[in-house]
């Protein structure tokens, strides 16, 4: 499920470059893949899916060919927190990204078990809904107070168990470097990164800051997925 891909290394990456990942997980496709004297192509089986990967060069011994795909992929990003939870969904298409929600999940006042039940059910019915093909996680921040991180900790294990029990693949990123990827600096602030947002996603008025940060998350992975498709490097290398 990413859109480039090194030919030499078919047998690590495997054919379900040329899947969607709604396909993937369905099987609905069937791919064969031919390696010619000039290059090498993958073909659908299935004529609602035309073959979309094609070597931009010969394959020759120590010059792997890079290959480009076409697939947007949706992106659900996660900003966690035992009181509020942040989710933000965009897809993204060669670079470019678009906004398809964002919204909070407000836990009760109920005991903290519960509440981590709210962030559970919260997740899994915005996976249900709009139909994520990666999540995207913000990690723990080191917190003066223990028992703050230790509630943090907890709520983004419900956050990430949610995603995990739906099928989607998970990756991690530190605070800081979301906001290098978003605003440029890893010291900024919560003003900065919602401005940010905005300005990246098109959106009009003000975000809230927790789903802004969720939608940070997510901008944060489509970049660190357009990275590696540009060096020819498989997701998994870098979750």
């Amino acid at each position: 499920m990413t859109s480039s891909a090194v030919c030499h290394a078919l047998d690590f990456v495997g054919p379900d470059l040329v899947r969607t990942p709604s396909q993937v997980r369905a099987g609905s496709v069937q791919t064969r893949f031919e390696r010619t004297k000039d290059g090498c192509t993958w073909h659908s089986a299935n004529a609602d899916t035309p073959a979309v990967l094609a070597c931009s060069s010969t394959h020759r011994r120590g010059k792997p060919a890079l290959a480009n795909i076409s697939l947007t992929i949706r992106i659900l990003g996660i900003d966690p927190g035992s009181r509020r939870t942040g989710i933000g969904l965009i897809t993204t298409l060669r670079g470019q990204l678009k906004h398809v929600h964002h919204g909070i999940v407000q836990t009760s006042d109920e005991a903290f078990p519960l509440r981590l039940k709210d962030i559970f059910d919260g997740v899994t019915a915005a996976i249900a809904q709009f139909k994520p093909d990666e999540a995207a996680v913000e990690t723990v921040f080191l917190s003066k107070n223990p028992q703050s991180a230790l509630k943090l900790g907890q709520a983004r294990g419900a956050a990430i168990c949610a995603c995990v029990n739906a099928g989607l693949p998970v990756s991690e990123y530190a605070p800081r470097h979301i906001k290098n990827a978003v605003v440029g600096s890893g010291g900024a602030d919560k003003t900065q990164v919602q401005y940010m947002v905005g300005i990246l996603l098109t959106l009009q008025g003000k975000l809230q800051a927790d789903a802004a940060d969720a939608l940070a998350v997510a901008i944060t992975h489509a970049h660190m997925r357009e990275a590696a498709d540009r060096l020819g490097l498989p997701p998994k290398l870098f979750r």
